[in-house]
């Protein structure tokens, strides 16, 4: 037998790009949140789409900056569809950074002066990467089945 509080939900498990784990729901509630699945990104594909996004922009980084706008922001918009859950915020977050700073750092390589980030700022006002949106909300398609 294990030495657990029944309300203690530890198990977690990865599947389909998720990690699956028991976590409190507290929105709505004061004393004590319920326990809901919670989803979110998998470490190992979260790793593995930044390697592919920055595999892409070192390939991409001679084009001109439109068309590696249009690439980088379809692999965004995939991954925001995919990932985009109910609380999975965090992460898609942090993709949506991360993809960022990687763009930057490959458009710094392309020029001896680099891309600061003043430069960079003005750049993405131009060529906006798509911001990270909730595309699959559990709470309303558990309301409306």
């Amino acid at each position: 037998g294990h030495n657990r509080k029944a309300d203690e939900r530890p198990d977690r498990f990865d599947l389909l790009g998720f990690t699956h784990s028991w976590s409190r729901a507290w929105r709505g509630r004061r004393e004590r949140g319920w326990w809901v699945v919670k989803h979110s990104t998998a470490r190992a594909r979260f790793t593995r789409a930044l390697r592919a996004i920055s595999e892409g922009c070192r390939k991409w980084c001679h084009r001109p900056l439109d068309e590696q706008w249009k690439l980088l922001s379809q692999k965004m918009r995939g991954h925001h569809g995919y990932y985009g859950v109910t609380g999975n915020a965090r992460a898609v977050t942090r993709f949506y950074v991360a993809t960022r700073r990687i763009w930057q750092k490959w458009l710094s390589r392309r020029s001896r002066r680099g891309m600061w980030w003043e430069k960079f700022k003005r750049l993405i006002s131009r060529y906006p990467p798509p911001t990270p949106r909730l595309v699959v909300n559990f709470y309303r398609l558990a309301a409306n089945p």
